[in-house]
């Protein structure tokens, strides 16, 4: 038998393997051919778009267009095509798109014996080696110089208390932090003022340049405040396991406001604190009627500080007495007390009306059988939100803790029903996070606090992050807004933190390239509760790999490290997620008491991760976000209506 087969005459017989490989890599050909045919009309298609990017962004502009070409549909069957044939399959081009495709293009027509057209031998401006220098040097343009041994940057956000203690900032620049972050939501000018003087100061001592980046405020959409609860403090004495008293409860009696935080301050008036002595005894029926009392175990002008080993509820306006020597001295009467927070306790099924105005919130009334008579209230802070949502929509409380759908809208009030919350029953305070992941909310990404701030932010800082960027008409305010104050040189950070951000991202990405420097800072906390936190992993991947096709930097942000910055440890999950900040070009930690270990561990974790990795290849499905034609739209003012 012929071992070669008999598949045609002399010369033109094949094996079965080698008509399967000649097949395979026909196959491969037509599909890459098919990719760069389609990444080309794309940029035909879009070409007075991609004209309008900065000239030193222009081709990473182009280069996004061609991967998002490549995205719009399935390639794993090409890809194992070309993985059996030996070659590369594509799960790294985003960098450097096209050069990527006439490569394997140029292997595959020698691979099937014929001459590559001669488009092909022409480099195109992105190679293999610009497509990665110019994601490293947009990075260095907006974070300064890479640290020396460490390529990805670390963001710190500022406590309040770096104005006035000025050893946290040297600190935090010693142990490794390459940008520092102001949140414009708190403190102000003179404080930030402060902050910048004690970075200034750390740097020249310690020869080492930091950027500052301040993040704009951004409309807030929260809950309004609840209704105060009872006037009173409740104090305890610690015990041990068999119920015995090892340290007394610290009351402090005080004619003036105090709290140095060893004691629980009650205010009583001058008379009454200037005559205790050491040894007497302050004697009262606690708010459940019970005799109990305090040891006076230090004194001042106008304060006392006692010692009880007897758990206590003390009231506004409640009647106390001095003893000494069994004989009572002076009687006087409890201060006003702060009324202690109050919450809305939601489970399943039960309804929730969201209200506009300064309304405070409050329980559901019950009947006497237990029966519902009027249904929880709370405020909400921004009035767009009734005029915007529809019903059907979902709404989500504090982090995703409660979850609900608007069934009912009026012109100030939404009826929403509660589907879940976590534990089964959660409590629901004021000033917490709504978000609306399905509604179309008409609202300007800049409020009137962020143009006030960016008169100072156009002074002092080196960038500006743009907090619930949804559209290009936010990037355009703000563009217009940086234009007005002359200041060209700020570099601008795109915080993706809901849905139609992360939906848009490409556009938002265009039209941020008209001003650069940019980076995109993936907030995952807000976002992950908008797009469902079981498709947050996809989501931020899909973010990574936009951004590496615009060559621009990504700021991996949201809760990184926090167990460690708040408590002094990491917990394992935190250490793995550090680990993939390494995957971006800068990762941010929040502040916490023990921030500088946190800043100091995740160096360590960075340097030592990029010895493993730098981006990974992955397999390319469908990417909704890369179907331009899908791309959300203005919704009409009228409609639905």
């Amino acid at each position: 038998m012929d071992p070669i087969g008999e598949s045609g005459g002399q010369g033109a017989r094949f094996s079965s393997s080698e008509l399967s490989r000649a097949l395979r890599i026909e196959r491969a050909l037509r599909g890459v051919e098919q990719l760069r045919e389609q990444a080309l009309a794309i940029e035909r298609d879009s070409a007075a778009l991609l004209q309008k990017a900065s000239p030193m962004c222009r081709e990473s502009a182009y280069n996004l267009a061609h991967y998002l070409a490549v995205r719009q549909i399935d390639i794993r069957p090409l890809q194992r095509e070309l993985s059996q044939l030996g070659l590369s399959s594509l799960g790294v081009i985003e960098a450097h798109v096209m050069a990527s495709l006439n490569a394997v293009l140029q292997t595959l027509y020698a691979l099937s014996n014929r001459v590559a057209p001669p488009v092909l031998h022409q480099e195109p401006p992105i190679t293999f080696e610009v497509g990665q220098a110019m994601l490293a040097r947009n990075t260095e343009l907006l974070f300064g110089p890479s640290p020396d041994g460490r390529r990805v940057r670390v963001m710190v956000t500022m406590p309040s208390e770096a104005a006035d203690d000025p050893a946290i900032i040297p600190t935090l620049l010693a142990q490794g932090m390459d940008v520092m972050r102001i949140n414009c939501a708190h403190d102000g000018p003179a404080a930030w003022t402060r902050m910048l003087q004690h970075l200034r100061d750390a740097e020249q001592k310690m020869d080492k340049p930091c950027r500052v980046s301040f993040d704009l405020a951004g409309p807030k959409l929260r809950t309004g405040a609840i209704e105060p609860g009872a006037e009173v403090v409740k104090w305890r004495p610690s015990r041990n396991q068999l119920g015995k008293v090892v340290a007394p409860a610290m009351v402090c009696l005080s004619a003036e406001p105090a709290d140095d935080g060893s004691a629980t301050v009650i205010p009583v008036g001058d008379r009454f604190a200037g005559l205790a002595e050491v040894g007497d005894e302050v004697r009262f029926l606690d708010a459940r009627g019970r005799d109990r009392r305090l040891q006076v175990v230090e004194v001042s002008d106008k304060a006392c500080v006692c010692a009880s080993e007897q758990t206590a509820y003390v009231i506004s306006g409640l009647e106390i007495a001095l003893h000494r020597g069994g004989a009572t001295i002076a009687h006087d009467t409890i201060g006003k007390l702060p009324p202690r927070p109050q919450a809305i306790l939601l489970s399943s099924g039960d309804v929730l009306k969201v209200v506009h105005g300064d309304i405070l919130g409050r329980q559901a009334v019950l009947d006497d059988d237990e029966g519902v008579v009027e249904p929880a209230v709370v405020g909400c802070t921004l009035p767009e939100v009734f005029r915007d949502v529809r019903p059907g929509e979902r709404i989500f409380f504090d982090d995703g803790k409660i979850a609900g759908v608007i069934r009912e809208v009026g012109p100030e009030e939404l009826s929403v029903e509660i589907l879940s919350a976590a534990g089964g029953t959660a409590k629901l305070r004021g000033e917490k996070g709504i978000n609306l992941p399905d509604s179309d909310l008409r609202l300007s990404a800049l409020t009137e606090k962020d143009l006030r701030d960016l008169e100072f932010i156009a002074q002092h800082g080196d960038m500006v992050a743009l907090s619930f960027v949804q559209r290009p008409e936010d990037i355009e305010q703000l563009n217009r807004e940086l234009s007005r104050l002359h200041t060209e040189r700020l570099g601008t950070i795109l915080k993706i933190e809901t849905q139609r951000a992360f939906r848009n991202l490409p556009q938002l990405l265009w039209s941020a390239m008209e001003q650069p420097p940019v980076a995109i800072m993936v907030a995952r906390g807000d976002l992950g509760v908008e797009v469902g936190f079981e498709r947050l992993s996809e989501v931020q991947e899909e973010i990574l790999w936009i951004c590496e096709a615009a060559h621009v930097p990504v700021i991996w942000a949201t809760q990184v490290l926090e167990s460690m910055a708040k408590g002094g440890l990491p917990s394992r999950a935190e250490v793995t997620d550090a680990a993939m900040g390494s995957r971006a070009e800068c990762v941010m930690l929040n502040k916490g008491p023990y921030i500088h270990r946190a800043v100091e561990f995740l160096c360590d974790v960075l340097w030592r991760m990029q010895d493993h990795h730098d981006k990974r290849t992955a397999t390319l499905r469908q990417l909704s976000v890369a179907d331009l034609q899908s791309t959300e739209q203005p919704r009409s003012p009228n409609a639905g209506n």
